[in-house]
């Protein structure tokens, strides 16, 4: 019996001899990573992107980079003697993507104008949301005029965009900035050149198109409508549906014309952009909609009254439509080419492109093609926009 004990007892101090050993013996580290650890803000990168090698299995995570500066970040893997093994590195996330600004080259100004000009023009950054927008150089509205000025933007990562523009001062009435009139469309010409086996031809219609005699427009061939559903009064302001909604969509739903709806927001914030979503779900119990909801964000000539990069107005649409399409909709985005270029360059959405051209320069892709403003369509009295839908 003393023999089976001292046997025991030996066993489990070797035991815990073993254990004390592997506990304390230093863990094996060996990892290299990429020479280069410098990565622009918001980019997709991960642990996979730049671990050369490791001795060991990790899970490969994300790293932020929605924040400029450096970070450092602690791997945490099991080793080749299955043992838990940490590594700290040091990454830099930058923004060396310079502001957006849009500006005519000449802009004419009335003697005497009060107009905040630096503010009325549209300009923004990827990741600023409030970058320096001014003009540089001297102008006096109080006196007639050319003015040679540089529109500048500086974002806080010290990057700049300038531009040249001339303000024009003139007495009122001393000049007339030239009309651009352009030759109207009639639909069933626009049905004739658009139309294949893999496009639908359609209009899009608000308020603005006043009373529309459905059965005509069946009879023009129009095979499908998007429905202003409304909108608000500006920023924090009050929901307002569209006058004609309710009309619009009971009378293209009545003579089987397919419809979708939009909504153009005023969103300021993530917050807000649920609340206005949840404001068209609600407005739309009760109708049929066979095409997408889409979130119209358009408020440019006034952009830097919201503060708001181009990040965060993504975030904000990306907001919108994740929640409508929690309830079983389809969401879309729609935006001019030069925005959708610009602004709204994250966008995972299917897009409803607005560019009124014989051909279109934009590169991404686009489900529906808002291609003129200037339709005329038997059974509606006022110019309509005019879209191709593809299958």
């Amino acid at each position: 019996m003393k023999k089976s004990l001292l046997a025991i007892f030996l066993v489990i101090s070797l035991l815990i001899a073993s254990i004390i050993y592997l506990n304390t013996r230093e863990v094996t580290v060996n990892v290299s990573l990429a020479d280069d650890l410098t990565f622009q803000v918001y980019s997709d990168t991960s642990l996979d992107d730049i671990i050369k090698s490791i001795n060991g299995t990790y899970k490969d995570e994300k790293l932020n980079t929605k924040k400029v500066g450096k970070h450092n970040y602690t791997l945490t893997y099991k080793n080749d003697d299955n043992r838990l093994a940490s590594y700290t590195f040091t990454y830099e996330v930058v923004d060396d993507v310079p502001p957006v600004i849009s500006l005519s080259s000449l802009y004419y100004v009335d003697l005497g104008s009060d107009e905040d000009f630096a503010k009325e023009v549209f300009c923004g950054d990827n990741y600023d949301d409030k970058p320096t927008c001014q003009v540089v150089g001297n102008y006096d509205f109080n006196t007639v005029g050319d003015y040679p000025l540089v529109y500048e933007a500086i974002d806080s990562s010290g990057n700049v965009t300038r531009k040249d523009f001339t303000i024009s001062v003139r007495e009122k009435k001393d000049y007339q900035v030239p009309s651009s009139e352009k030759e109207k469309i009639d639909f069933k010409d626009f049905y004739q050149e658009n139309k294949t086996t893999n496009t639908l031809i359609g209009i899009d219609v608000s308020k603005w198109q006043q009373d529309i005699d459905y059965e005509k427009v069946k009879e023009a061939g129009v095979e499908f409508a998007f429905i202003r559903i409304g909108t608000r009064k500006g920023i924090d302001k009050d929901f307002v549906l569209d006058p004609k909604f309710k009309e619009n969509i009971e009378g293209f739903n009545k003579v089987g014309i397919k419809t979708g709806v939009y909504f153009y927001s005023y969103a300021k914030d993530k917050k807000d952009a649920k609340k206005e979503a949840l404001w068209v779900l609600k407005e739309l119990k009760g109708y049929d909609i066979k095409l997408p909801i889409v979130f119209d964000w358009e408020n440019f000539s006034f952009y830097q009254e919201f503060n708001l990069s181009f990040y965060h107005l993504g975030e904000i649409a990306d907001t919108f439509l994740e929640t409508v399409e929690k309830e079983g909709y389809q969401g879309m985005l729609y935006g001019s080419k030069y925005y959708l270029e610009n602004v709204f360059t994250n966008n995972t959405y299917p897009v409803w492109l607005a560019h009124y051209a014989n051909n279109t320069t934009y590169q991404n892709e686009y489900n529906i093609w808002q291609k003129t403003d200037r339709g005329v369509v038997d059974g509606i009295n006022n110019l309509t926009d005019l879209d191709i839908l593809y299958k």
